[in-house]
């Protein structure tokens, strides 16, 4: 008999990881310092359930971002089909019962209104409203009722909706409250039901809806409420921290029976708090669940000693905060270096030309993350990268908000329900096809007989290809479903073979959907669709890394420096780090302290996350003078510079040309 040597799961954890892995039962709060391994706590503790005999598809798993369910369910899915100790004679998986259910949030929401949404008017089928989708529906409504985006921004408007769907209210609820509060709360009222009307009449939901209704649907109805508490005994959710106070909710009534709630989270990496997440949420969870274990995880394996120092000395200033010391056995490393330029350009070329050395001596491009503050700085930050001939990919430009791409998204959904009328005007128009807004307002009012004979058979040859496109959406799997849409839709000609140079490179982010597309194409015709679909509503700037650079420094560079904002590299982490932009009024930022804007502890939170991100290097850049709305501004260092041990810091005042020398 031949033998296979199998791993023991448990192998490798510390005694605390160990213990949040065996705890199994019951509420568990694991408070996970950077680093400490929380993902691989929670996919060890999946799998140990199904070993333990738990059913694989009673075990749901929750997370923020899909690149972050992608990768728990492909560490799941490995370990469940690897060999362990009980089947030393052979290969086989854990349990060949189902698998567990991984997904974000949305994800989570668009499951349990496929399922349950019938019983509250939700069809099967439902489209889902990108945030460009849903301004643009703001603004519609705002146009109707008179009111000037200087008046009031639609990004604004959709904000402060948003926020309140967060907290669980309803538009109607919103008006009898709040519309005789003043202007601005009069037309959020107004708007708000407008554009509730225009979701109904597109059949589709927004993000919030993909919480706010699965919430409302558990509350009200017991029976549905209980069929979902026994289709998942066992739930897991990262960053609690994060969660708003409508996820927590969900969460509560999903772990109301069986009580196995396991939240992971860090308070230090709180840092969304002006979108409506609350820390609370796992500061008090003791106190929502009573005997609830709590099991800390400290020892960092990701940063070097002097980098996990200097990050524990920054967040112990705050003091709305769980008693954490992270702790590591990794090298001393290199200590924390801060360069001060003369201006912003002087800073992006300084980084660069670094960045070049670095590169020279064997760092890959992808090991490099440029993070900073505000989006305008990506500005000069882009020009000294180009300018130095540094391959990198800027998070922040999404994939799926390119006009390609969202007309191609466009057809797809028009094939899913040929009535939607907001794809029908862009796909029309997608390419152009003489089916001008004046033909199709006609066809929306009913009033097709008037039509005249030319402009009938441009609307008629229009209705077959969507119309072929509908009945092939039955059968396809997606990436094959997309490279029909593309063809039979005249993008391929107009694009591909018509077009300019410009054209062809908007086609190759085409061509880039259906690779995407493929990741659902275990699931064929209408039901992978609707997923990939939904996928691409949902993207956020992380999922976007898995795709080619938005713009490089080298024709055809696969590859590239990370460059992004200190919120978007929640999660992530580096060889190497830079945070620009280290100065008092920009980091941390000017507006902290106002009520709508962050405190000085989310602040500094923010800076812990920056730091926690790199693995071996950090360098903390900042400018003297600063040009912002076309003004010169004289900087000073950023205070939490200061909150550092100055021996964990090298003080670098070269140049680039010495940069390039060396």
């Amino acid at each position: 008999m031949r033998y296979i040597r199998t791993v023991n799961h448990l192998e490798g954890l510390n005694d605390a990881q160990k213990r949040a892995v065996l705890a199994t039962d019951g509420p568990v709060s694991v408070l996970a310092g950077a680093g400490s391994g929380k993902t691989r706590v929670l996919t060890t503790r999946i799998y140990h359930l199904v070993r333990e005999g738990v059913p694989a598809h009673q075990i749901l798993a929750v997370t923020f971002t899909n690149k972050a369910a992608r990768e728990m369910r492909e560490r799941v899915r490995a370990m469940l089909s690897a060999p362990h100790e009980a089947t030393q004679n052979k290969r086989q998986a854990v349990s060949q019962d189902g698998v567990p259910f991984i997904a974000t949030f949305h994800g989570l929401g668009r499951e349990l209104l496929e399922s349950y949404g019938k019983v509250i008017g939700i069809p099967r089928f439902f489209s889902v409203y990108d945030r460009d989708d849903s301004e643009k529906a703001i603004a519609r409504a705002l146009k109707a009722l008179d009111v000037g985006a200087k008046e009031l921004s639609p990004r604004a408007v959709l904000g402060r909706i948003s926020r309140y769907k967060g907290e669980g209210m309803r538009a109607q609820e919103f008006y009898e409250k709040y519309a005789q509060s003043g202007f601005s709360a009069r037309i959020t009222a107004e708007v708000w039901l407008r554009y509730e009307k225009t979701l109904v009449a597109e059949k589709a939901l927004d993000f919030d809806d993909l919480i706010a209704l699965p919430v409302r649907l558990l509350e009200e109805r017991a029976d549905l409420r209980e069929l979902a508490q026994n289709r998942w005994r066992y739930l897991h959710i990262d960053e609690y921290q994060d969660t708003n106070e409508l996820q927590e909710r969900l969460a509560g009534l999903l772990a109301e029976k069986h009580k196995n709630l396991f939240v992971v989270g860090d308070g230090d990496q709180s840092i969304y708090g002006w979108r409506g997440a609350k820390m609370e949420n796992i500061l008090n969870f003791e106190k929502k669940y009573p005997g609830a274990v709590t099991i800390i995880l400290e020892h960092n394996y990701r940063s070097t000693k002097n980098l996990v120092d200097a990050a524990n000395v920054v967040i112990e200033k705050n003091k709305n905060r769980k008693e954490k010391y992270s702790i590591t056995e990794n090298a001393v490393g290199e200590p924390i270096t801060i360069h001060m330029a003369r201006s912003a350009e002087d800073e992006a070329r300084w980084i660069a030309l670094k960045i070049r050395a670095l590169m020279r001596n064997g760092v890959a491009p992808e090991e490099i993350a440029v993070l900073f503050r505000t989006n305008f700085q990506s500005r000069a930050l882009e020009e000294g990268l180009l300018r130095a001939g540094v391959p990198y990919k800027l998070l922040g430009t999404r994939f799926f908000a390119r006009k390609e791409v969202k007309d191609a998204l466009a057809w797809m959904r028009l094939a899913m329900d040929p009535s939607r009328e907001v794809d029908k005007i862009r796909a029309a128009a997608a390419p152009a096809r003489g089916i001008g807004r004046v033909t199709l307002g006609k066809l929306f009012e009913g009033q097709r007989s008037q039509l005249r004979a030319g402009e009938l058979a441009k609307v008629e040859q229009f209705e077959l290809v969507v119309n072929e496109l509908s009945q092939a959406a039955l059968s396809l799997v997606p990436s094959e479903f997309v490279k029909l849409v593309i063809e039979k839709s005249g993008m391929r000609r107009v694009l591909l073979e018509e077009g300019s140079a410009e054209d062809r490179e908007r086609f190759e982010n085409v061509e880039e959907l259906a690779s995407v597309a493929a990741r659902h194409d275990g699931m064929p015709g209408k039901e992978g669709i609707a997923a990939f679909l939904t996928e691409a509503a949902l993207a956020s700037d992380q999922d976007e890394m898995d795709l080619p650079p938005t713009r490089s420094g080298q024709e055809n560079e696969k590859t590239g420096v990370m460059l992004m904002t200190v919120h978007a590299a929640k999660g992530l982490e580096f060889n190497t780090v830079f945070v620009s932009g280290m100065e008092e009024g920009l980091f941390p930022h000017q507006g902290m302290g106002d009520e709508n804007n962050r405190d000085e502890e989310e602040e500094r939170r923010l800076f812990y996350v920056a730091m926690t991100r790199a693995k071996e290097r950090l360098f903390l850049t900042l400018a003297r003078v600063r040009k912002i709305y076309g003004s010169d501004y004289a900087s000073e260092p950023s205070s939490f510079l200061a909150d550092i041990d100055g021996s964990l810091i090298l003080y670098d005042e070269t140049d680039g040309e010495t940069i390039i020398e060396a």
